[in-house]
């Protein structure tokens, strides 16, 4: 999830002003579709993350699945591949909030590992912060390095009164990393969620996994079966972008498009649409499997009775955009904007 740091506070602003415009509901309560992805389009953390950019006006274009470019980055070795992520805080979030900072620098991580097929080996933080801010964190480290079954395998702590500062890095294997350069058009679009849980009153932020804890490690390290059977070949954890703004970092690579069918799409009861789409929710994925191997992708995530579906197909147009029964409404087109300006090898 490159750039939270700076996505965080944005998507305060996105998730405040997505309240102030979802006053017109359609008949069945919800914003009409036009609304819809207008707020989707405009989510403050969709458009933060051009700021990643910077990456490749300083170091040129890269291979985004040795990185930069997707949620990792594959090592390739003998026999396997080391996958190498790392998350920046928003300091504020870390102030308010330092024991659940802890669990959301562990979270993303193995998210982001998940997301590449690899299964999680450790995680290396750096904190800067008074004695007892950096204990707390150090407590929500622990709480999710036991969820997620993951050690801490060292790191770095400066006692500092300012502004606190955290910093982590997840180290992954993966024999069949998944990246967002092997989508392409044709491939079935899947949406997998922990949809069983609560928002944050304060922050986007769905929490799946108060009700999960037990069943966390085995969730996360589903992805490198799929891959391993060839039923996945591309996924992304929905993370501060939201589940759009996610989907079209998946298909910015190929300059890909897809027709979100909402109607088909995994999502909590008790959360309003345009939340859900524009949230960070604990357990949130979006997968590519090639036509035919659907079922066998998205069986072994309703096994362990996760929410699963699939909400359309990739397509060559490069249009990602909204479908609800008839009505479909354009976000981005992808041939002509960038998400986050990261530019590819030939």
């Amino acid at each position: 999830m490159p750039g939270a740091a700076s996505s965080a506070s944005s998507a305060s602003s996105a998730f405040a002003a997505a309240g102030d415009t979802a006053t017109a509901t359609s008949p069945d309560g919800e914003m009409p579709l036009p609304h819809l992805a207008r707020l989707v389009a405009n989510h403050a953390a969709l458009r933060a993350k051009s700021a990643i950019g910077l990456v490749s006006e300083i170091f040129g274009p890269s291979d985004w699945l040795t990185g930069p470019g997707d949620d990792g980055a594959a090592v390739p070795l003998a026999r396997t591949n080391v996958v190498a992520c790392g998350e920046a805080l928003w300091p504020s979030f870390v102030k308010k909030d330092p024991f659940g900072a802890g669990i959301a620098a562990v979270l993303a991580n193995v998210n982001d590992l998940a997301a590449m097929g690899a299964i999680p080996l450790g995680i290396v933080d750096t904190i800067v912060s008074d004695s007892a801010t950096a204990r707390r964190i150090l407590e929500g480290i622990r709480f999710a390095c036991e969820m997620y079954d993951v050690p801490l395998l060292g790191g770095h702590l400066t006692d500092y009164d300012g502004e606190p500062a955290l910093s982590a890095f997840g180290v992954g294997r993966a024999d069949h990393p998944l990246s967002s350069a092997n989508a392409r058009a044709g491939h079935r679009l899947i949406v997998v969620a922990a949809t069983d849980g609560d928002m944050r009153d304060d922050f986007p932020f769905f929490r799946g996994f108060d009700r999960r804890k037990e069943r966390m490690a085995g969730d996360v390290r589903l992805f490198a079966d799929v891959a391993a059977t060839g039923a996945c070949v591309a996924a992304k954890d929905i993370s501060m972008a939201g589940l759009v703004g996610s989907l079209a970092m998946l298909l910015e690579h190929g300059r890909l498009g897809v027709e979100l069918e909402l109607d088909a799409l995994p999502r909590p009861k008790n959360v309003p649409l345009e939340r859900w789409l524009t949230c960070f929710p604990s357990f949130g994925f979006l997968l590519c499997a090639p036509a035919g191997k659907e079922t066998q992708c998205i069986t072994p995530f309703l096994d362990r009775d996760l929410d699963a579906a699939v909400v359309g197909t990739v397509d060559s147009s490069g249009v990602v955009a909204l479908a609800k029964a008839t009505e479909r409404a354009g976000v981005i087109d992808l041939t002509t904007e960038s998400v986050t300006g990261l530019r590819q090898l030939s």
